[in-house]
């Protein structure tokens, strides 16, 4: 009998209000049941906001350097606990264990990183213009923060967004995606062995209609930070406008590889192959175009397709597999459609398009890795997001039009150029419109302690990661001490 999965709420482990609950599967082994979560609704939500309001109170006056104590607990246990950590994210996600163990790595980072934070939460303090009168600005939480994640790093990304947010002083409710809720409940778990206070961390199972519309429509979320789809994203801010709340967005991606003919193409093979098809695909940073330079556009071509054949497809639990299965059926579907688009616009597969059989893929959601040739920029598999493993090559003449392809997209996330030329190199970094861009590797890689975001429809101006997120996880009070003992009129009596 699989296990069965509970909410968490005021320090306490619930099934859903209405007893319902959900299966997850391995999306490798889809007869496979891991575990029943509780299948939520808004009474689920609204116990848990109330939770988290109650518990504000008093978690926003613990100390911060205290906070992250507790966040350097957290980064403890992860470290203990890392392989079984990314065995289960394997089981029920799908990648390889080698990128499991680094999304945990991840978080285990952002955890060191948050605990620092709690002795850095930095203000200011200025000169006034006026004669004993002190100025400074400091920073305060912000309220209850709705925290809204996907599957395709069920451990990283959350913590990206918890962890500075409770080292900030805020409280949380956390709704995890459907495909990953067992990554989800472990990390909640760490967070209370660690000694969060009851309240301070909820997680409410559940559907995105149901939970998540749920959350940025409550009166009592005062801030949402969501990673998903960019029509997702763009709902999420209509309905919370509404309200003024704040929110973080971080959408879709439809990132480009150049490789111009001075690249070293042995390095540039292992950057495509990896960004391409590393997580099956399923990251908004996955290198989802491939622009080569003319002169070497053959020679490289075939060099790619050469080796995306031999990639071994499987179980990510076993050894030697380099591209697990996509996560569900649904988003298989969605690949298979995309190539089939490719091919009636054009494009010529030259690899892969197919859903993979045989060996025991048939029992999971296996798609071969794709590479459609004779792409061109207007085509829809060069503009849309298909997030699965398929890779788009295009052919350019010059630097100046491989920036130019590489910005004809609504995205804007992350870039990357594969050149010995540092002037081209540089004008790239100034050029590509993009939050990210990568010199001599591919359009994944992100570290935590650095900002991660995108610009134009990949999100609304926010960052994750690094210094950059507590701006949003915090407010600005500033504050003004004046010690003359009469009243001074700023700009009237300076004047």
């Amino acid at each position: 009998m699989s296990k069965k999965f509970q909410n968490y709420v005021s320090g306490t482990w619930v099934d859903a209000k209405s007893g319902k609950v959900f299966e997850n599967r391995n999306p490798a082994h889809w007869d496979t049941v891991l575990g029943t979560f509780p299948l939520s609704g808004k009474e689920d939500v609204d116990e848990a906001v109330r939770a988290a309001r109650r518990a504000f109170e008093s978690w926003r006056l613990v100390p911060a350097p205290k906070r992250g104590d507790i966040m350097r607990a957290v980064g403890d246990i992860m470290t203990r606990r890392k392989e079984e950590l990314a065995l289960q994210m394997t089981r029920e996600m799908g990648k390889v264990l080698l990128e499991t163990r680094g999304d945990v790595q991840e978080g285990i980072d952002t955890a060191y990183y948050a605990a620092s934070e709690g002795r850095r939460l930095f203000g200011h303090t200025v000169p006034s213009e006026l004669p004993n009168k002190f100025n400074m600005a400091v920073r305060m939480p912000v309220g209850v923060a709705a925290i809204i994640t996907p599957w395709n790093f069920p451990m990283a990304i959350p913590t990206w967004k918890i962890f500075p947010a409770l080292v900030s002083g805020n409280t949380v409710v956390f709704k995890p995606a459907s495909d990953t809720p067992a990554t989800a409940t472990a990390l909640v778990e760490i967070l209370v062995e660690a000694g969060v206070p009851p309240g301070v961390v909820n997680i409410v199972h559940g559907g995105g209609s149901e939970v998540g519309m749920a959350l940025v429509e409550h009166p009592d979320i005062d801030l949402i930070s969501f990673t998903g789809s960019t029509s997702v994203g763009k709902k999420i801010s209509e309905v919370a406008s509404k309200t003024l709340k704040r929110v973080s967005l971080e959408l879709g991606g439809k990132n480009a590889q150049i490789v111009m003919d001075d690249a070293n193409l042995d390095l540039a093979l292992e950057g495509v192959l990896w960004g391409a098809f590393g997580t099956t695909g399923q990251r908004c940073t996955a290198t989802s175009r491939l622009i080569i330079h003319e002169p070497v556009y053959d020679k490289f071509l075939s060099m790619v397709v050469d080796k995306s054949k031999k990639m071994r497809l499987g179980d990510g639990s076993d050894e030697g597999v380099d591209v697990g299965p996509c996560v569900n059926e649904n988003q298989r579907k969605t690949v298979d459609s995309y190539v089939q688009i490719g091919r009636s616009e054009g494009a010529k597969v030259v690899a892969g398009g197919t859903i993979a059989s045989g060996n025991g893929l048939s029992k999971g959601w296996f798609y071969e890795p794709t590479v459609l040739a004779d792409v061109t920029q207007e085509m829809r598999v060069a503009k849309e997001e298909i997030f699965g493993p398929v890779l788009s090559v295009i052919k350019v003449r010059s630097l100046d039009e491989a920036i130019a392809v590489s910005n004809n997209t609504m995205y804007g996330l992350s870039s990357s150029i594969y050149t010995q030329d540092i002037n081209n190199a540089y004008r790239a970094i100034r050029d590509l419109k993009a939050g990210i861009t990568y010199v001599n590797a591919p359009t994944i890689g992100a570290e935590a302690h650095m900002p991660f975001g995108g610009v134009k429809e990949t999100g609304n101006g926010h960052r994750e990661g690094g210094w950059t997120v507590y701006d949003f996880f915090t407010e600005w009070k500033t504050v003004y001490v004046d010690y003359s003992g009469k009243l001074q009129r700023a700009q009237i009596d300076n004047s």
